[in-house]
C-alpha cells in the first residue's frame, strides 16, 4: 500500500516538478535575471561604493613590500590612495613611468612590480599624504 501511495503522488506531482525544473533552467540562462528575496515592494538598492574618499588607517597611505603568491617576485603594495577610477589609473600610470617598472590596480590596492618603497614613499610625501 505504502508503493501505491508514493507513485500516485508522484504522477500528480509530475507535472508540476517539470513546470518548476524548466522556470530553473530559464532562470539559470537568463543573464538578467537576479533572484531576491524582499519582504517590500519596489527594487532593491545596491550598496554605494561611492561613500567615503578617505584613506583607511586615520589617512594614512600604506605601503609595504610583499612576496606571497608571486613564486619570490617583489611587489610593492599601496593601499588607502584618495583616489578613485580613472584618476586612480593616472596616477598609477605616473608611478610605474617613475619606478621604470610594470605594474597594476586590483580594487582599490596598487601594485608595482620590483621594492620602490623608497621612491614611492618621496612621491606619495610630495602630494601631501601621509605614508606609513
Amino acid at each position: 500500500m505504502h508503493g501505491k501511495r508514493r507513485s500516485r503522488e508522484t504522477h500528480l506531482d509530475s507535472s508540476e516538478r517539470n513546470q518548476n525544473q524548466t522556470s530553473a533552467l530559464m532562470a539559470r540562462y537568463n543573464s538578467n535575471t537576479r533572484l531576491v528575496y524582499s519582504t517590500d515592494e519596489g527594487r532593491a538598492e545596491q550598496p554605494s561604493s561611492h561613500g567615503s574618499h578617505s584613506p583607511p588607517s586615520g589617512g594614512a597611505v600604506q605601503i609595504h613590500r610583499e612576496t606571497k603568491g608571486r613564486k619570490g617576485k617583489r611587489v610593492t603594495i599601496i593601499k588607502g590612495v584618495p583616489l578613485h577610477g580613472q584618476d586612480l589609473k593616472d596616477f598609477v600610470k605616473q608611478l610605474k613611468q617613475k619606478c621604470g617598472t610594470g605594474g597594476t590596480v586590483k580594487g582599490e590596492v596598487i601594485e608595482i612590480q620590483g621594492d620602490h618603497r623608497v621612491k614611492l614613499v618621496a612621491e606619495l610625501s610630495a602630494r601631501g599624504w601621509t605614508v606609513k
